[in-house]
């Protein structure tokens, strides 16, 4: 039977061209579009995450209400005791330990006047040590533009599109003009060694970054550290676990009445990466619920004008005496097929469109230069496992659906009405 109705669609390409271009159309958009939502949202987490939130992050209290303000004065204490107890009580996750300042970034010229400065956002991480894992979580060495990375004291990256604007390259001097913990000036000089672009013009526009220690020596922060960052060594964010992590150390070291005392918050519990979640939870459900909905009714009306046109053709077929229910389906037999033959080439086709859109991605960098967001400047689809599927049984479904709608009009067919069809 299914071989027949198979024939009769490929003999009559009027009954099969228009609905299976129509179904490959809807699976192309829905593939396609997931693929862009899952690369474009799953890259501002996978980027909040690296540079800013972790998947976890350890402060002490005061300074997690106070976050924006980067109150290093406000910095968690005892950092190597925290550290360790870190990676004992959770060795499955990766921890490092990050200091955030700002200040002004001051280049001498010959005779040691200022030559150019700018404001700067400085992150201290463990740079010097090769094997830090810090350095292979923000992609440093595959970030360097120019010149090399720090290998002993004094030496600092800068952002190459900052480096640029002041005019300065590896191998010049800069000095650092910022605040200490304890609230005092403090000065101190470095030699720039290299330039990095991340990708990210919030990061690329005034970003340096400097070792660990020397910047505990600079700002007077000796055992202490603005944050501990937390990650899950693939890098996949799992918010219920991380929810469950960050439950379970509260409940244990962080008390109401210490604001020195240290507390944890989950990537999910920052800032506007908890809105973001939900977007990603619910983007695929809208996006295959609003193609079932339209290709539904875009088959629904492909439907009603093939059953009109086929109307000599089922009169004749319930004058023979086939059932009307047989006939029904027949018709949902054809379109289970049309279905699947238009998921098919909608899903490869979308595919294809996702694959390139991933490795080529789109530049985005003039739309970001205002932004505040964390994300790259270049937007790139990300095909998973999913993508492979998630367009293939709705594009059936709305096929099938279209054809119940308009095949409702064979129940009400006339015997007496046929002879009258039969004789134009």
């Amino acid at each position: 039977m299914i071989r027949f109705l198979i024939k009769g669609l490929i003999r009559d390409r009027s009954r099969s061209i228009f609905p299976v271009l129509m179904v490959s159309a809807g699976v192309f958009l829905t593939v396609f579009l997931y693929s862009y939502l899952n690369g474009a949202i799953g890259d501002v987490v996978d980027s909040a995450a690296r540079f800013n939130t972790g998947h976890l992050k350890v402060t002490s209290l005061a300074y997690s209400r106070l976050e924006g303000q980067t109150p290093n004065d406000l910095a968690l204490m005892e950092a190597e005791r925290n550290l360790k107890e870190l990676r004992k009580d959770y060795p499955h996750l990766m921890w490092v330990e990050r200091i955030r300042f700002g200040g002004l970034l001051d280049i001498p010229d010959e005779v040691d006047e200022t030559r150019s400065q700018g404001p700067v956002l400085g992150m201290a991480i463990n740079l010097i040590d090769t094997s830090s894992d810090d350095v292979k979580v923000l992609g440093i060495r595959k970030s360097i533009v120019r010149g090399r990375m720090p290998e002993k004291k004094n030496e600092i990256l800068i952002a190459d599109q900052f480096a640029q604007k002041l005019g300065v390259k590896p191998g010049e001097k800069a000095t650092l003009l910022s605040s200490t913990m304890n609230g005092s000036m403090s000065m101190h000089n470095f030699v720039i060694v290299g330039t990095v672009r991340f990708g990210m013009a919030l990061v690329d526009k005034s970003t340096i970054i400097i070792d660990l220690e020397e910047a505990r020596f600079a700002l007077d922060m000796f055992d202490a550290t603005s944050e501990i960052l937390g990650f899950i060594p693939d890098m996949v964010y799992d918010d219920k676990a991380m929810k469950a992590i960050a439950l379970d150390f509260n409940s244990r070291f962080s008390k109401a009445d210490n604001e020195f005392s240290p507390y944890m918050l989950s990537l999910g519990e920052q800032g506007i990466m908890k809105d973001m979640l939900v977007i990603i939870k619910y983007a695929t459900s809208i996006v295959v619920s609003i193609f079932v909905f339209a290709m539904s009714i875009v088959l629904w009306n492909a439907g009603l004008m093939n059953g009109i046109r086929r109307y000599g053709e089922i009169g004749i077929r319930l004058a023979m005496g086939e059932a009307k229910g047989a006939i029904f389906r027949a018709m949902i037999m054809e379109s289970v097929v049309l279905g699947i033959a238009g998921s098919v080439l909608g899903t490869a086709v979308g595919l294809a469109a996702s694959y390139y859109l991933q490795f080529t991605g789109i530049d985005i960098t003039e739309m970001l230069q205002k932004s505040s967001i964390m994300m790259s400047s270049v937007i790139r689809a990300k095909v998973s496992i999913t993508s492979y599927y998630i367009g293939f049984f709705p594009g059936v479904f709305a096929s099938v659906m279209g054809t119940l709608f308009a095949g409702i009009g064979i129940y009400k067919r006339q015997t007496s009405q046929l002879f009258k069809e039969l004789e134009v």
